[in-house]
């Protein structure tokens, strides 16, 4: 099943095509994530250029879009330039949230490239180079100043949380880290060597 997982096919189509309980792959998925939110919630800390940023998960809704979404989950991410990302749901897109990930995750004098909302304006003070986007003014490919990096994964995201067509609010971390896992850990080739070495570990996979 962990075939079908990396796969991006559905715990209820697996079902479906192994012949077993829909709660019996609902499980083991579930279990998947878990071990996937166990092995790769540390991440070293990131240095040189990084970007951060922020986006607004859930199903489409009447009304005020983007930051400030009604109903909606937001999270933060915050991604090394040819390197790995972190994201983590937040209650909150205030800069008392906010700064204290980024103080966690990037080293002093990284490069941070953010876009102009407010809650990065104290980046400018900070103990980080502060790179302000544009994203009117600036054009891909005719500087580094951009968060195309970061951007992208929010779009790979989205698209792997898609198929599941809702995902319960108790879990929706463990969705992220599986998004996470997805981008930061090659092919699904490989995916599915990382994920069968740690389901062994866990006791979870035997063969």
């Amino acid at each position: 099943m962990v075939e079908y997982f990396v796969g991006e096919v559905t715990a209820r189509t697996a079902a479906d095509l192994l012949s077993i309980d829909k709660d019996t792959a609902a499980l083991f998925y579930h279990k998947i994530r878990v071990v996937i939110g166990q092995n790769i919630r540390q991440q070293t800390p990131f240095t040189g250029e990084v970007e951060v940023d922020e986006s607004c998960f859930g199903g489409i809704r009447k009304g005020k879009r983007g930051r400030g979404a009604g109903g909606k989950v937001p999270v933060f991410g915050i991604l090394k330039r040819a390197g790995k990302v972190y994201t983590v749901p937040i209650p909150n897109l205030k800069t008392d949230t906010l700064i204290p990930i980024i103080r966690e995750k990037a080293v002093p004098d990284s490069i941070v490239y953010a876009d102009g909302f407010r809650s990065y304006d104290v980046l400018d003070v900070s103990e980080f180079k502060h790179q302000r986007v544009d994203h009117d003014k600036e054009l891909v490919g005719h500087s580094g100043n951009h968060i195309n990096g970061i951007e992208n994964f929010w779009n790979q995201a989205k698209r792997v949380l898609r198929k599941y067509n809702g995902v319960p609010k108790q879990n929706f971390h463990l969705f992220v880290r599986e998004c996470e896992f997805r981008f930061n850990y090659g092919s699904p080739k490989q995916h599915l060597q990382i994920l069968k070495g740690w389901l062994k570990q866990e006791g979870i996979l035997y063969k």
